[in-house]
């Protein structure tokens, strides 16, 4: 296994440049997971990683050799990619170990792989089966141990799971973080999708427009958004991004209108002058009513989805404006009604006009109440 290294990656594709200086380094043995909206980069920053991409600057070092001008064959990498791309007249076991026969790697040595890949992936029963008779699932854990067999020094994965329906994106997922743990290699994890980023990396990359906008552990992530960016794109249901307007700075009292109603939350940060503009942010499950200070917010009930364990609230407020709401499902409120929201004021973010985090990291009510609740047993 091996670290990895990105110092200033540049990439262009004549005029349009779509890496803008990438500076990034992955630890040997981390799960690092490149999460963004489609048309990031994140694909083409991996392919670069593989060689599949020319970089037009910077530089890429694996296990601390640059390696931008090695062919992809010699980086000693394994990608995954979306598509299974199995030789369909193979059965598993020659679809594994065809890339190693290429090579010339020695007969025995093959099968050993071929068999401990197929032990870790559960695939011992289906090694003389051709693709056309597996399930989605089992092909794509072909492609892995396809992968696994070459012993890489780092695994690429590109949206592996995007062609799976919902309960195999689950089941496989489980079975890569399992394959993560056993075998401590160095991972590195394309997806769109923020909740396979947030249940599977230990260091997530968001990436918006060729850049990176934060890098950190998933509650890192979760707890303290760098931008308005990250706020919106981590978490489900999103972050709610209420706009605001600042009244007054005063005794460590921040006092803020949003369209006719005032708020307030303790504030600590750079001087802020009145009239500015800036976006609070709460996350809909931190709606918790408490005996703390708390920030209020009032509006009409548009919709009320229950689904059971919890019920979701669709605030409207006055200026038109929609707040999310996760309470507990057994609340009631219906269409039409007016329905006062309140958040302890630990839980709220705050942005300035230029979109960057005013406040440190934000705590979770609802962990400390189970934090509270854990240590008292």
């Amino acid at each position: 296994m091996a670290d990895l290294s990105l110092t200033n990656v540049r990439k262009a594709f004549g005029a349009l440049t779509v890496l803008h200086g990438i500076d990034l380094t992955i630890e040997d043995g981390e799960l690092v997971v490149f999460v963004g909206p489609s048309g990031c980069g994140k694909s083409t920053l991996l392919r670069a990683i593989a060689g599949l991409e020319d970089i037009s600057g910077g530089d890429i070092r694996i296990g601390g050799q640059v390696v931008n001008h090695v062919a992809p064959a010699e980086r000693q990498i394994a990608m995954v990619f979306q598509s299974y791309a199995l030789y369909p007249h193979m059965d598993v076991y020659r679809n594994m170990a065809f890339g190693l026969k290429f090579a010339k790697i020695p007969k025995d040595e093959i099968d050993r792989r071929v068999r401990k890949a197929a032990s870790i992936l559960k695939l011992d029963a289906v090694l003389d089966r051709k693709p056309g008779a597996l399930s989605g699932g089992q092909r794509q854990r072909v492609a892995i141990g396809r992968a696994i067999v070459r012993q890489p020094k780092i695994f690429l994965f590109d949206e592996p799971l995007s062609n799976l329906d919902a309960a195999l994106r689950v089941n496989t997922r489980i079975e890569i973080a399992k394959l993560h743990r056993e075998l401590g290699a160095t991972m590195i994890y394309v997806t769109h999708d923020q909740v396979e980023a947030m249940t599977l990396a230990d260091k997530i990359v968001v990436l918006n427009s060729g850049r990176i906008e934060q890098v950190g552990t998933p509650l890192d992530l979760y707890h303290a958004p760098a931008n308005l960016f990250v706020a919106g794109f981590i978490g489900s249901p999103a972050m709610n991004l209420i706009e605001a307007r600042v009244i007054s700075l005063a005794d460590g009292n921040l006092r803020l209108a949003v369209g006719e109603q005032q708020t307030s939350l303790p504030y600590s940060g750079a001087a802020v002058a009145p009239g500015a503009k800036v976006t609070i942010g709460i996350r809909p499950e931190h709606w918790i009513p408490g005996d703390g200070p708390a920030m209020k917010i009032e509006g009409t009930v548009d919709l009320v989805e229950h689904l059971g364990e919890t019920s979701i609230i669709y605030l409207r407020l006055a200026d038109g404006q929609m707040l999310t709401v996760r309470y507990p499902g057994d609340i009631f409120c219906k269409a039409g009604d007016r329905f006062a929201a309140e958040a302890p004021v630990a839980a709220v973010h705050l942005f300035n006009d230029a979109g960057q985090a005013m406040l440190g990291r934000r705590s979770s009510p609802a962990y400390g109440i189970l934090g509270q609740e854990f240590r008292a047993r």
